[in-house]
């Protein structure tokens, strides 16, 4: 049996190998082309992915691989419907990292809503020159009774819900959008959208999501009200963020996400001096518990799948 880790990099640590499995490969980091991973996988049963993605050509010129384990809860890299017509499962690992991604959202408001990015680049000769004991040069807002509307209810999105609620904080989680039904428990997407004081992204990338946030949402934010990004990149129109943290409409942003990643240093983003822009590189999944978890999920799912009862499978 073997098994062939394409992005093994992405995992600090290594996975133990099972003994069922005669030969591991773990290829640091496989380019996104199909040829590369085609010969990558190369009599492979078993396919380890966190972020390269498996396309309908790689899958036919792959005739032994039965199995792909994503090394993450979000999916959107697998063409499941292409994964299904080749016989291959595919299993995710969802929420490991919910309580490594729900503190890194707490975290994000708290800087936020009480500007500390701003006042920690306060520099000596401010301070010194205040005739006052305090520097007080932007509004600092409490965190308490703030409005957090969630998009996406799952295991993260839960978590965040309940931390919030431990704050004071009120929460709201959004029903899809366009959806005039609304569930018990949910509020309007588009109500959700004009009453939140912070919007967190919580939900998976799929056709119906790519472009959730975009000028449109952005314009119907409350003033001042700040967007938190820890899901997928494509959710969030890029453009209508900058346009937003420009004009001042936009309070603030947190991304740990992108929409092309690694980025190319370019994007307008990256390159903007905003006091309340926070972007990070993709690592609210990675506290030390996250990426603990994650191991032991990829293990479990791999044993599940050796003893011909996969678990967490997604096609």
């Amino acid at each position: 049996m073997k098994l062939v880790f394409l992005d093994s990099d992405t995992l600090p640590h290594p996975i133990k190998q099972p003994e069922w499995i005669t030969e591991w490969v773990n290829l640091p980091a496989t380019p996104q082309t199909t040829d590369a991973v085609v010969d990558a996988l190369t009599d492979a049963q078993i396919c380890i992915t966190n972020k390269i993605r498996i396309t309908p050509a790689i899958l036919a010129k792959c005739p032994n691989l039965k199995y792909i384990c994503v090394a993450a809860t979000g999916y959107d890299c697998i063409d499941l419907q292409a994964c299904r017509e080749h016989g291959v499962t595919v299993s995710n690992v969802p929420g490991y990292s919910k309580q490594s991604v729900a503190e890194s959202v707490i975290a994000s408001i708290f800087a936020l809503r009480r500007n500390l990015m701003s006042y920690a680049r306060i520099g000596p000769n401010t301070w010194s020159d205040s005739p006052h004991f305090c520097v007080h040069d932007r509004p600092i807002q409490d965190v308490a009774s703030a409005t957090l509307g969630i998009i996406g209810q799952g295991a993260i999105g839960s978590e965040v819900a309940r931390l919030a609620s431990a704050l004071g904080m009120q929460v709201l989680f959004a029903e899809h959008r366009g959806k005039h039904d609304v569930r018990d428990g949910y509020t309007r997407f588009e109500t959700l959208i004009a009453s939140a004081d912070i919007i967190s992204l919580h939900c998976p990338l799929t056709p119906a999501t790519q472009g959730l946030i975009g000028q449109a949402e952005v314009a119907h934010m409350k003033p001042g009200a700040l967007l938190i990004n820890t899901a997928r990149g494509p959710l969030v129109n890029e453009d209508a963020v900058l346009d937003g943290l420009q004009t001042g409409h936009l309070g603030g942003a947190a991304l740990d996400v992108l929409v092309t990643e690694p980025p190319s240093g370019q994007e307008p983003l990256l390159t903007l001096n905003h006091p309340n822009l926070i972007i990070t590189p993709h690592i609210a999944w990675a506290a030390h518990d996250g990426q603990a978890r994650l191991a032991q999920g990829i293990g479990t799912n791999l044993e599940a799948f050796h003893t011909g009862k996969p678990i967490n499978v997604v096609n």
